[in-house]
């Protein structure tokens, strides 16, 4: 059985739920946040917008839909149904009631723009990164030497279910290229996408020099900022 991890932010989260009347988790995918909402919020319901029916459910008819889930609900990756967010706001302003709604989702760019342009003043906005040190040390989940923790990573599921890194990270690399950034861009050559990454990756901890990174990648300086501003808000 799988253990929970204590996160750092999980106080932060919790406090404002009597004091917003939605609460808002960003992250990166696989960072720990459907884990840490069911774990902090245990007595809401849980529905995915991943689920082809449900979200065709609040896309057809968002009226019904949130009066099913009305409040005490946590809806994920609600970026689907960005529809939703103006009946929400309604919602929230007609019940006054705190902690009516916790959303999550994992593309940021879509999720914040919606979220900035209907809930502003409504919604507390939490970002959900990795584990960090102090998270992992608790547990005795880090390595001998920062060299193995580095390698390793910092995602859940790789401590979770004992995942070979290299096999997680390549999985994670693809489904983020396939998805997410298909999604957020229209980028024609993804095998060029996948050497843009690699040389970010390699220039971690360095001056950031766009004119040399899109020069080694054979794309324009203007390429590059727009690619590099896909994971940045991923």
């Amino acid at each position: 059985m799988s253990k929970f991890i204590p996160r750092q932010i999980a106080p932060i989260i919790k406090a404002q739920q009597t004091k917003f009347p939605v609460l808002a988790v960003t992250g990166p995918r696989q960072s720990g946040k459907t884990t840490l909402l069911k774990e902090l919020f245990s007595d809401y319901r849980y529905v995915t917008l991943e689920n082809p029916n449900t979200r065709s459910f609040a896309l057809e008819d968002p009226v019904a839909f949130l009066n099913q889930y009305d409040q005490k609900v946590i809806l994920d990756e609600v970026q689907r149904a960005p529809a939703l967010f103006s009946y929400i706001q309604s919602r929230v302003d007609e019940s006054k009631i705190m902690g009516q709604y916790i959303l999550s989702g994992s593309q940021n760019f879509h999720l914040l723009n919606s979220i900035t342009q209907t809930l502003a003043g409504r919604v507390a906005l939490f970002k959900l990164l990795p584990l960090d040190f102090t998270e992992l040390k608790p547990g005795g989940l880090l390595a001998d030497s920062y060299t193995r923790t580095c390698v390793k990573g910092f995602y859940p599921a790789i401590f979770d279910r004992d995942i070979d890194p290299v096999i997680f990270y390549a999985n994670y690399i693809q489904t983020y290229i396939e998805k997410d950034v298909t999604e957020l861009m229209n980028i024609r050559d993804l095998k060029l996408f996948r050497t843009f990454l690699g040389l970010c990756a390699g220039r971690a901890g360095q001056l950031l020099n766009f004119s040399a990174l899109a020069n080694e990648c054979d794309i324009s300086h203007t390429t590059a900022k727009a690619w590099l501003s896909i994971w940045i808000y991923r």
